[in-house]
């Protein structure tokens, strides 16, 4: 999915060069917050692009501990466990010590993770997850669930504000009882680097990468504050809810992921330069 002028405004103008890497010349945007983007910053400066940084999201703790504290405390009344992102399994595995507490209380509940990164992020902490749905889309994990829920107990560590419904509908439809806590939030920075700020003045970024339909929002409010404009840039995104946030805030789409991961983002972004 890419519209055929931006197509052309990603691959203009490329300064003669000997360096024959694909993102030679291209100046990108990266939205994701640093710590999460290394690796994909990584792989676009070794195919020769300028990456540039806008966290658009930092992330936080809850307004409140409590609820999923008392959850922590309770863990051997649930079921399962899902965790869908990677600040989900950092932000409960690290409150789980907080409450005195480690990885071999949870060996009665099983876990689902969303995503082959949020899967390797839990191992890392030595915890195999139960279940990982074929898609690395939320949607796919009720339709692929490995068993029946109705009557399950299922606790559900989440951001606090933001994030999408459709998880706990579908699971309750199907008799579920899910248990949703704030896990931590996430918040629209209040600074952008002075790097980032001279490139969009200068229009001289070529493609914008988006991760989350939240780092869609946080960007155009950032912009939108400091008089900034995106008008020339190619816009990349991770997936169908995401790019639908986009044509909604950005008016289009150039690129899209065909698998819903930073990996399929890379591809969508050197599929801009075909």
């Amino acid at each position: 999915m890419v519209g055929e002028e931006n197509r052309q405004s990603a691959t203009r103008e490329r300064p003669m060069t000997t360096d024959k890497r694909p993102l030679t010349g291209k100046t990108i945007l990266v939205t994701r917050s640093t710590e999460q983007s290394s690796e994909f910053s990584d792989r676009l400066t070794q195919d020769g692009a300028k990456v540039l940084s806008l966290p658009a999201l930092e992330i936080g703790p809850p307004s409140s501990w409590q609820p999923l504290d008392d959850s922590i405390d309770r863990l051997d009344e649930f079921d399962w466990l899902i965790l869908t992102s990677a600040n989900g399994v950092n932000s409960f595995c690290e409150r789980l010590l907080v409450r005195g507490k480690d990885r071999q209380h949870l060996t009665n509940v099983k876990i689902a993770v969303v995503g082959k990164k949020t899967a390797q992020i839990l191992k890392k902490r030595g915890i195999e997850p139960d279940f990982i749905p074929p898609d690395f889309v939320a949607d796919a994990l009720v339709e692929h669930f490995p068993e029946s829920v109705a009557g399950c107990q299922i606790l559900f560590p989440r951001v606090e504000t933001g994030g999408r419904e459709v998880l706990v509908k579908q699971l309750a439809e199907r008799g579920a009882k899910v248990v949703e806590v704030a896990a931590y939030e996430s918040h629209c920075p209040q600074t952008i680097p002075p790097e980032t700020v001279d490139a969009l003045g200068r229009q001289a970024v070529d493609i914008v990468t988006f991760a989350s339909s939240k780092t869609v929002k946080n960007f155009c409010q950032i912009l939108q504050t400091r008089g900034l404009s995106w008008e020339g840039v190619c816009v990349a995104s991770i997936g169908p809810q995401t790019s639908q946030t986009c044509r909604q805030l950005l008016g289009r789409v150039d690129a899209e992921a065909t698998e819903y991961t930073m990996d399929g983002l890379y591809r969508a972004v050197l599929a801009l330069n075909d």
